[in-house]
C-alpha cells in the first residue's frame, strides 16, 4: 500500500503545483507589463486633473503578495508635488477581475507645496462618483477600483509647505471601515528635527457609531475629547467635536509647528470644531471650512513680546519687553479662509494684582489688529491701548482718544492731568512688576488731589 500512497501524493503535489503555474501564467496575461503601467497612469492622471505627471518607476509583484511599486513620481508643476515611493498592496481574487481592491498603501517621502496642490483643487471625483465607489486615482483601463474601501493607508515623511514656505513633516496612519469610514487614525508631527514634545492625534471608533474618541498630545498637555462624523440630507459630509484642553503649554504648541507666539503660559478650556465638505475624500474642502471656537484660561501668563506698562507711562509705541498677568482670560475663534486661516480673540480679561484689562484682538496672516482697556488707580483711570504690528514684533500704543485726554497727564485740565499721569506711572510700574516709582511722584499726586469726575475723560474706546 506503500507505492500506491506515494504516488497519490506526488499525484496531488503535481497537480497543485501545476494549477498554481497556469495561475500565475494567466494572471501575467491579464497584467500589462510595468512599461505599460507607468505610461498609463501617468496618462490617466493628466486626462483626469489636466496635470502631467512623470512616473520615475513602476513595478508588479505577484508572489507572496500582489503589489504595485510607483518610485520616483514628480508632477509637471514650476514647484512640482513629489513622491519618493508609493506602494500599493491588492488581493488577489479581485484582481484577477481586473478589478483593484487593496489591503494597503504605504507613501514615503510625499512633498506637497501649497501652491502646486491648490491646482487640483475642484478636480477630484463628483459626489456621484464618490458615491459608486469612482475612481480617485487614474487607473489604466480597463482596469477599475473596487467600491470596498482600503483596509489601510500608512505615511511617512508627508511634508506640506505652507504659504510661508515652512515645511511641516507628518507620519501616521489610518485604518478603514466600510464606506470609508475611519476605525484609527494616527498623525504627528515629525522630520528631521521632531518638537522636543511630541504632536500626536489618535481617533478610535466607537463600534457602530459614527463616534470617535479623541486624544491629542501637545504642548506637554492633552487635548480629548469626542469627534463626530454626519452626513447631512443635502449629502454634505459634517466633522464636528468637543475637546477640552488641559495644561498645554502655548509655546510647546505653537513650537511643534514651527511657529512663535507672543504669549506664554499653560491653557486649559472647552473647545468646539465644525466643518463641512461635500464627499469624505475632499479633504481640502473640509479643512478650509474648519470652524473652531476656544473659551480658554491662561493661569499664569506672559506677554513675552509686549510691555503695558511701558506703553502708558512713555505715552507712545511700545515694542518689545514682557508682561507678567495672573490670570487671562477669554474666546478664540478660528475661521479658514481661501487666504489663510482668521484668528479672532474676544472678551479678553486680564488681571494682575489690582490690575484689570479687557479687549479685542484679530490676528491674520501674522497682523495684529485690536485693543485693549487697562483700567489702573483704582478703577478711575482707564487707559485705551491699540495693538498693532506683527506676530514676530508686536507693540502697543495709546489711541488718538488717550493721547489727548488727561489720562496720561497731557494737562487738558491743568494740574488734574498731570497729577493722574504721575499715579499712572507709579501704578503701572508697580502692578507689572517695574522699577520703583520715581521719587517724589506720590507727593505731586497727592499734592493736587484728583477729582473723580475727571475719569471721563479717560475712559475706554
Amino acid at each position: 500500500m506503500k507505492h500506491p500512497v506515494r504516488r497519490w501524493l506526488i499525484g496531488i503535489a503535481a497537480v497543485l503545483v501545476l494549477g498554481a503555474g497556469v495561475l500565475v501564467l494567466v494572471v501575467r496575461s491579464k497584467l500589462p507589463s510595468d512599461d505599460e503601467v507607468a505610461a498609463k497612469i501617468a496618462e490617466g492622471f493628466e486626462k483626469r486633473f489636466g496635470v502631467p505627471l512623470k512616473v520615475g518607476s513602476a513595478h508588479w509583484a505577484l508572489l507572496p503578495t500582489p503589489m504595485l511599486v510607483l518610485s520616483d513620481v514628480a508632477t509637471g508643476q514650476p514647484r512640482p508635488i513629489t513622491l519618493k515611493r508609493v506602494s500599493l498592496q491588492l488581493q488577489l481574487a479581485p484582481l484577477l477581475q481586473r478589478v483593484i481592491a487593496l489591503d494597503e498603501v504605504e507613501v514615503d517621502s510625499l512633498v506637497l507645496p501649497r501652491a502646486s496642490v491648490r491646482a487640483f483643487r475642484g478636480k477630484g471625483p463628483k459626489p456621484e462618483e464618490a458615491k459608486q465607489g469612482g475612481n480617485v486615482i487614474a487607473l489604466p483601463a480597463p482596469w477599475t477600483l473596487a467600491p470596498v474601501p482600503l483596509e489601510r493607508v500608512r505615511w511617512r515623511d508627508v511634508v506640506w509647505i505652507d504659504r510661508r514656505d515652512i515645511p511641516l513633516a507628518y507620519d501616521g496612519e489610518v485604518a478603514f471601515d466600510p464606506e470609508w469610514r475611519p476605525r484609527q487614525l494616527r498623525l504627528e508631527r515629525a522630520g528631521p528635527t521632531p518638537p522636543a514634545q511630541p504632536a500626536r492625534l489618535r481617533l478610535d471608533r466607537q463600534p457602530g457609531q459614527d463616534r470617535w474618541r479623541t486624544r491629542i498630545d501637545v504642548g506637554g498637555g492633552t487635548w480629548n475629547g469626542v469627534t463626530r462624523f454626519e452626513v447631512l440630507p443635502t449629502g454634505k459630509l459634517r466633522v464636528s467635536a468637543e475637546l477640552e484642553p488641559r495644561q498645554v503649554d502655548i509655546e510647546g504648541l505653537v513650537q511643534a509647528f514651527d511657529r512663535r507666539t507672543s504669549l506664554a503660559g499653560k491653557v486649559s478650556g472647552q473647545t468646539t470644531l465644525t466643518a463641512q465638505a461635500d464627499t469624505a475624500e475632499d479633504l481640502g474642502s473640509l479643512l478650509r471650512s474648519l470652524h473652531t471656537r476656544t473659551v480658554f484660561t491662561v493661569q499664569p501668563a506672559t506677554l513675552t513680546r509686549l510691555d503695558v506698562a511701558k506703553a502708558v507711562t512713555t505715552a507712545g509705541i511700545s515694542r518689545g519687553g514682557s508682561t507678567q498677568l495672573d490670570q487671562l482670560t477669554g474666546t478664540l475663534d478660528t475661521q479658514g479662509t481661501e487666504d489663510g486661516v482668521v484668528m479672532r480673540y474676544t472678551n479678553l480679561k486680564a488681571r494682575s494684582g489690582v490690575l484689570t484689562a479687557s479687549g479685542n484682538l484679530k490676528l491674520f496672516n501674522r497682523k495684529l489688529d485690536g485693543e485693549i482697556a487697562v483700567d489702573i488707580v483704582d478703577g478711575v483711570v482707564g487707559v485705551p491701548l491699540k495693538i498693532g504690528g506683527t506676530m514676530s514684533d508686536p507693540e502697543l500704543s495709546l489711541t488718538g482718544g488717550a493721547l489727548t485726554g488727561a489720562a496720561i497727564g497731557s494737562a487738558v485740565l491743568p494740574g488734574v492731568g498731570t497729577a493722574i499721569g504721575a499715579r499712572v506711572g507709579q501704578q503701572v510700574e508697580k502692578m507689572f512688576g517695574g522699577g520703583e516709582a520715581p521719587k517724589g511722584a506720590d507727593k505731586k499726586a497727592e499734592s493736587k488731589p484728583v477729582p473723580r469726575r475727571a475719569a471721563p475723560a479717560a475712559s475706554r474706546h
